[in-house]
């Protein structure tokens, strides 16, 4: 049975709870780390992560020389010998030494990617998983295993997964519990609108969305009729967000064509192009400010389609901290206002007119301020025409 993030969180906490190893199946990107590293803070557990598909074989035990000059021992006749020792890996020696240093604290070591591991690999992690010992080190009491998988063919549900896996054993099988992780938009949206540090994990612009989308949180397989070798998972969406984030802080969302690209090659030609649409409606070219306060605003509204004009625009119209009553920003906003089609300036015109007090206030700015005095003679001329389209 396949359980929602929340719900998985949970089980994982029982199994360890009742001194069991937890093993989380689930595809690709669908959030098996940002689990594990959840469970690790709700526990306030120090984490330690092994990705099991970098790992060679012998790498727990492989003999290795010594280090330093004092562990060679140099004989009268023989020559030298080294006082050789069984190395182990980086992540396990930090280990021990946290544990050595925080003897109280709960140790969570995540062996992820585990069947990506060759079968001699799994099965010299499973020995010390299984008996927490290798040699003569033991791990200590506070560290707890959580090993991640992909689904293979073998598993149940997972007949058509073609991940490079190598399946483990029976013998291994046996000796975890298996828990099955679903993509579930629900629990993955209250997950990336928690803030950290005062900011969601994931912008608003792409939990919007898939509010909006849910289904396009997690696409298995291929699709036929679009061929796309590229599906939308849970950590593709993450790096959209950053993404999302960059291209605002560089000013490029007006590049239609550069926004497409990375949508397309994060989340594959349909969802990457459906969202890429979002983000022209929903966060068009320029923001308030850096519509009124950039020397090549207009320039760039230009350069922008009449939709994403008129989104300026009325985002614009919406903001309390630039009022057109201003001079600098009713020049700003006429000048704006000059470069978009005909019809798009009479629907600007017409919502302005149906603001409480707008025109009247803009007329009475007018006299003593030039630029405002631009725009309402804009308007003027903007409801001349159409009136004279209306006759």
């Amino acid at each position: 049975m396949a359980l929602t993030y929340q719900a998985c969180l949970q089980a994982t906490q029982v199994i360890l709870a009742s001194g069991s190893v937890p093993t989380i199946v689930g595809e690709a990107g669908i959030g098996k780390s940002a689990l594990v590293a959840d469970l690790a803070a709700q526990r306030q557990a120090k984490l330690f992560t092994t990705v099991v598909s970098l790992v060679e074989k012998g790498d727990l035990v492989i003999p290795v020389p010594p280090l330093t000059a004092d562990s060679f021992v140099q004989t009268a006749q023989y020559g030298s010998l080294a006082d050789v020792q069984f190395g182990y890996s980086h992540t396990l020696v930090a280990m021990i030494r946290y544990a050595e240093a925080h003897p109280q604290q709960e140790i969570i070591w995540f062996l992820d990617e585990f069947n990506r591991g060759s079968q001699a690999v799994q099965s010299e992690l499973m020995n010390l998983v299984l008996q927490r010992q290798i040699n003569t080190l033991k791990l200590p009491d506070q560290v707890h295993l959580l090993l991640a998988e992909n689904p293979d063919a073998t598993m149940a549900g997972f007949a058509q997964s073609h991940y490079g896996v190598t399946p483990g054993d029976a013998a291994i099988a046996d000796r975890t519990t298996r828990l099955v992780l679903q993509a579930d938009t629900a629990s993955w949206l209250q997950w990336a609108t928690t803030e950290v540090a005062g900011q969601p994990r994931v912008t608003p612009l792409v939990t919007q969305y898939l509010t909006e989308n849910p289904a396009d949180l997690h696409v298995v397989g291929v699709d036929n009729a679009t061929d796309d070798d590229l599906q939308p998972t849970p950590r593709a969406w993450e790096r959209v967000s950053r993404a999302v984030q960059e291209l605002d802080a560089q000013h490029l969302f007006n590049q239609s064509a550069v926004v497409a690209a990375i949508m397309q090659g994060n989340l594959g030609m349909t969802v990457g192009t459906a969202f890429a649409g979002f983000l022209t409606q929903h966060r068009p070219g320029l923001t308030v400010e850096q519509a009124m306060t950039l020397p090549d605003a207009v320039a760039t509204m230009k350069t922008l389609s009449a939709a994403q004009q008129q989104q300026i625009l009325q985002n614009c119209l919406q903001s309390s901290e630039r009022p057109l009553t201003r001079n600098e920003n009713g020049q700003r906003f006429a000048d704006l206002l000059a470069v978009c089609p005909a019809d798009g300036q009479f629907a600007i015109a017409q919502t302005m007119a149906d603001q409480a007090d707008l025109l009247e206030n803009l007329a009475a700015a007018q006299t003593a301020h030039p630029g405002v005095a631009q725009l309402y003679g804009l308007l003027t001329q903007i409801g001349l025409r159409g009136s004279q389209i209306e006759v």
